[in-house]
């Protein structure tokens, strides 16, 4: 039986568990979608999603790991009653992450690439249609994430993920808020800022709603066991409810950021603000190459991506790599080759996407590998499994229990989850999640 590695210290936590959270989907997907789905109103209804959705489940996710002390593969065959089939979904969880990193490590290879075009003033000619349908960049700067990624993940939790991801998640913190003011500066920002932070009520509309949970989910890991893992590293000294509020204010910090950053630019320079996946890329590309220090301000602002994007890259690995490990009984650095190789043999679906394989198109004409494994973690895994995890918390009879929820949840120091909230929890929160998941899959652009 392998000894359960321990982080150092509760700030280690918080940044590590945050660092999962805040990546592409805070700084790449959070602000194209909120220019897509009308701005504050977006904005609005995503922050709602977020403390009535996000924060519960959040808690589950982590009672679940610190009371079972495993990863999702293992958590229910501890916790579930006798004959009961919970621990499926634990497989769904692992798949669920994978599926995730064979396409989010083709996007921070994007990320890469940008900084490092920008960091030797080369510029000028960048084009992401340019860029994505170029396979030796993609698979180039994607291969960098994945190997670099598990080869820190070879040390100790402590030794490698935790003192790497401190460091990094501090200077993310500062780097934005510097980019902010920066933004802040440019002409006409002010109506970036009303575009971005006013909503307008009458642009909310059930796809608005189906898109701001998804990414809800998406933007703080949730439904796939990824919290459950950092829950299973922790002590018993703090309540849960308190530490998922410090993630997700951390996470919520570094979305809304990006937004002051992005559509204040936007509208100092005439860019359209929906432009989608492209937002972060060409657009803002045009933006720093047309003002002046933009060359260091570009270097900048997707240096800051690498790092909100790595962060989330080293956990979900861990995730991998911690399940993969109590399957197998492989020590670290076994296990991190292996895992490698599958994830960088995976990730070449969507590194070669739009190139090599573009002939695939899984749903509309121009749709590609990144869309569908999007759709099978955002629109399928992450909301279904966020459901189950309610369920299975929740229910006495079938699951876990509301009071061992209760009583691992409020173990410790600081806010606790109070017997009134059982409905929110037990009722509320599974009920709504499974009203927009349906309405979402009926809805889908096929």
């Amino acid at each position: 039986m392998q000894e359960r590695e321990r982080l150092s210290s509760r700030l280690g936590f918080i940044l590590l568990s945050a660092g999962c959270a805040i990546g592409c989907g805070n700084v790449w997907k959070f602000p194209w979608m909120a220019g897509q789905y009308g701005g504050g109103g977006f904005v609005l209804v995503y922050i709602c999603c977020l403390v009535l959705l996000g924060l519960p489940i959040m808690i589950m996710e982590f009672a679940l790991g610190r009371a079972s002390q495993a990863s999702p593969v293992r958590m229910y065959q501890k916790l579930e009653k006798p004959g009961h089939k919970w621990h499926i979904h634990g497989y769904f969880a692992l798949f669920g992450n994978i599926c995730l990193m064979s396409f989010y490590t083709t996007v921070a290879g994007w990320i890469c690439y940008y900084f490092f075009k920008f960091l030797t003033g080369d510029s000028a000619g960048l084009s992401f249609g340019g860029m994505i349908s170029n396979p030796v960049v993609n698979v180039v700067f994607m291969a960098i994430m994945v190997v670099l990624g598990f080869a820190i993940l070879t040390f100790k939790l402590q030794g490698g993920l935790e003192r790497v991801t401190k460091v990094m998640m501090v200077a993310l913190f500062l780097l934005m808020i510097v980019l902010a003011i920066n933004s802040a500066t440019l002409p006409n920002a002010a109506e970036g800022y009303r575009f971005y932070l006013l909503p307008d009520l009458s642009k909310i509309n059930g796809t608005v709603i189906v898109g701001a949970m998804n990414q809800a989910f998406f933007t703080l890991s949730l439904g796939i066991g990824s919290m459950a893992i950092f829950g299973s590293y922790i002590g018993k000294e703090r309540t849960l409810m308190g530490e998922s509020i410090n993630i997700i204010i951390l996470d919520s910090f570094v979305a809304i950021m990006a937004g002051l950053i992005i559509f204040p630019a936007c509208s100092a320079y005439g860019v359209q603000v929906n432009a989608g996946p492209s937002l972060l890329f060409d657009t803002m590309a045009t933006v720093f190459n047309n003002m002046a220090g933009g060359r260091i301000w570009g270097s900048l602002f997707f240096l800051f991506m690498i790092f909100a994007a790595f962060s989330t890259v080293l956990a979900v690995f861990e995730n991998i790599l911690a399940c993969v490990r109590e399957l197998t009984g492989w020590n670290r650095r076994k296990g991190c080759i292996v895992c490698c190789i599958g994830i960088l043999l995976l990730s070449l679906t969507t590194a070669l996407g739009y190139s090599v394989w573009k002939g695939f198109e899984p749903f509309a004409p121009g749709s590609a590998w990144l869309d569908l494994w999007d759709f099978l973690v955002s629109y399928n895994l992450l909301p279904i499994g966020s459901m189950l995890f309610a369920v299975f918390c929740c229910s006495k009879r079938y699951g876990w229990g509301w009071d061992n929820l209760l009583a691992e949840a409020n173990s410790g120091k600081g806010p606790k989850v109070q017997p009134w909230m059982k409905p929110l929890f037990q009722y509320i929160v599974p009920a709504a999640i499974l009203i927009i998941y349906i309405y979402g899959m009926v809805t889908f652009a096929w």
